[in-house]
């Protein structure tokens, strides 16, 4: 007996909102997955139902989403895997334009379904562009810690390219999100040891550290930041945990590499000044490098390069007149997160990783190693405790602060923005 006409409406309607239901579903799983920060995932989700005709409720966590979506007396609640691991920053910008084309009437409801699909498989920047970008990243960063020697560029720029491509292959193989990172420092400090064996490298083991600077997961330090003052605790701390894990990978790969020659990095050494205008235009060629390994598109590479390069001169002088790192990374940062914040909704941008690209070149990751070496070599018998106790406590006191700083300059006024925005979006 086949259905009556009104029985036939019914079924049609709930098959209708269920599409619409999982629409909204996997445009969030894209933003989250891709390094999207929370509140604006959640702010783009809210508007894609909208313009739907749904009442929508998303509950992020750690492992995935859920969403709870209402149309009048229909109710219904889903689940979907979302680990935000990734930074993918051309996902996001396409998966923002298509839902600001859907609301402007230029996609249907099952168009926007199928571009959403075809988005959440947009590979990643090419093989060798990321190799050329990771190389220049670590020579700029070299530049900007003080690298005298032509020769250790060059080491530097051979050993990042070769974790580059070393990255790139074990993703092939394998899933785990710390094996890359491990690896790839692993090989840098090898060919710092033997920079150092061979007298090719300083005190300051710029040829082993500044290959593993360009593995420092900043993105994922900025979003659980933003959900901790969000008082998402649960979101966040996992988002810094898994952070703090790759650091230890990192820490660990660099550590052994330097250890199988004998080699360790000493803690509590000083850095070297730089001229303004070569810290300047080394920090533009860090901050182009790190938006190039979170796949920017190249035409919007413009934005946070110039933020990026008058943040750092604003540190730089910050630190000329006798203020410390952390003020100098928290006045610099706070530039960023005041100007960065309106182009990034604007040009449909995620917030951490440009946030992170622009002032990448002041996280305190030689601090971090070098604590994490002091630590280590604090249960060797044969080195004096009293002489590598108090430089170690110093590097990691040092770092916790950068990062502190860095964390309030970029988020507290990003925080801001968004409250008055949304608070204003939301008025009738």
């Amino acid at each position: 007996m086949g259905l009556s006409t009104s029985e036939a409406a019914d079924r049609q309607k709930v098959i209708d909102f269920e599409e619409r239901s999982d629409l909204v579903l996997k445009v969030a799983q894209v933003l989250h997955a891709n390094g999207q920060s929370t509140d604006d995932t959640l702010a783009a989700a809210q508007r894609l139902s909208g313009s739907l005709a749904l009442s929508a409720t998303i509950i992020p966590r750690w492992e995935g989403l859920q969403l709870e979506v209402t149309d009048g007396p229909d109710r219904l609640v889903s689940l979907v895997i979302a680990e935000p691991t990734g930074v993918q920053m051309d996902r996001v910008a396409r998966a923002l334009q298509a839902i600001d084309d859907h609301a402007a009437g230029r996609f249907k409801p099952s168009d926007l379904l199928e571009t959403i699909a075809t988005i959440s498989h947009v590979p990643p920047a090419p093989t060798w562009l990321f190799t050329i970008a990771a190389a220049a990243g670590a020579a700029a960063l070299s530049v900007l810690f003080g690298v005298h020697h032509f020769t250790a560029v060059a080491l530097i720029i051979v050993s990042a390219a070769a974790g580059a491509v070393l990255r790139r292959t074990l993703a092939r193989y394998s899933d785990n999100p710390f094996l890359q990172p491990f690896c790839a420092a692993l090989l840098a400090g090898i060919v710092g040891a033997l920079a150092v064996r061979y007298e090719l490298s300083s005190s300051l083991r710029l040829v082993a550290v500044c290959p593993c600077m360009i593995l420092v997961p900043g993105p994922h330090v900025l979003n659980g930041m933003m959900d901790l003052i969000a008082a998402r605790i649960t979101l966040g701390a996992s988002r810094l945990v898994y952070a703090c894990l790759i650091v230890l990978a990192i820490s660990a790969g660099l550590l052994l590499g330097l250890g199988l020659l004998g080699v360790s990095l000493p803690p509590g050494v000083p850095g070297r000044e730089v001229p303004i205008w070569l810290d300047v235009i080394s920090a533009g060629v860090a901050v182009a490098a790190f938006s190039i390994f979170f796949s920017m598109p190249l035409r919007m590479l413009g934005w946070p390069v110039a933020v990026g390069m008058a943040a750092h001169a604003l540190r730089w002088s910050t630190l000329a007149i006798g203020g410390g790192p952390a003020l100098g990374a928290l006045v610099a940062c706070l530039v960023v997160g005041l100007i960065l914040p309106p182009i990034a909704r604007r040009h449909h941008m995620p917030f951490a990783a440009i946030g992170f690209a622009s002032v990448v070149s002041m996280m305190p990751g030689v601090f971090l190693f070098r604590m994490a070496s002091g630590l280590f070599q604090l249960g060797d018998t044969s080195i004096a405790i009293d002489q590598l106790l108090a430089p170690t406590i110093a590097d990691g006191i040092t770092a916790f602060t950068i990062i502190l700083g860095m964390s309030f300059g970029v988020i507290v006024p990003k925080v801001v923005y968004d409250r008055i925005t949304l608070s204003g979006s939301a008025k009738p």
